[in-house]
């Protein structure tokens, strides 16, 4: 079963539970799929429909860092129970020493010598751990690598 189906199934469950919050949250996740698929004319696959979670996920932390900052705790919590719904659908996340051995091993293939190589291998960092790590932890571990 895909991705796809799968929240798809999730939203039929939420349906039949009355869950009104996670049933908002799951068809605000189609929405942003179908978005994607008829602005680029393109069926989504599972890949980059955890790229798609991956930035409402993205989203969710700024604003609750946001209303944090506000004072506005009840906006807060709501965005951080989108989260904790969004955080399902994706795959198991690298711990931060997997990411660091991840970094040291993509660094050695490119052959990169300092930060002036930091974009050919973020480029191969991302298509490796698209959707398998934290992009804002794998970007600390590249300038680390590459400053040692």
């Amino acid at each position: 079963m895909s991705l796809k189906d799968q929240i798809t199934e999730d939203m039929k469950t939420a349906m039949r539970a009355k869950d009104s919050e996670r049933l908002g949250t799951i068809r605000m996740l189609l929405a942003a799929v179908k978005q994607k698929e008829v602005d680029e004319r393109i069926v989504v696959d599972d890949v980059t429909l955890v790229a798609i979670v991956d930035k409402l996920i993205k989203q969710r932390k700024d604003s609750i860092s946001q209303f944090t900052a506000a004072g506005r705790q009840d906006l807060a919590d709501k965005e951080t129970a989108e989260l904790k719904v969004l955080e399902a659908y994706l795959p198991q996340r690298l711990s931060e020493a997997e990411i660091k051995a991840e970094v040291a091993a993509i660094v050695a293939e490119v052959g990169a010598k300092g930060a002036a190589d930091m974009g050919k291998v973020m480029g191969a960092v991302k298509t490796r751990l698209a959707g398998k790590a934290d992009m804002g932890l794998v970007s600390a571990a590249v300038k680390a690598a590459l400053a040692g």
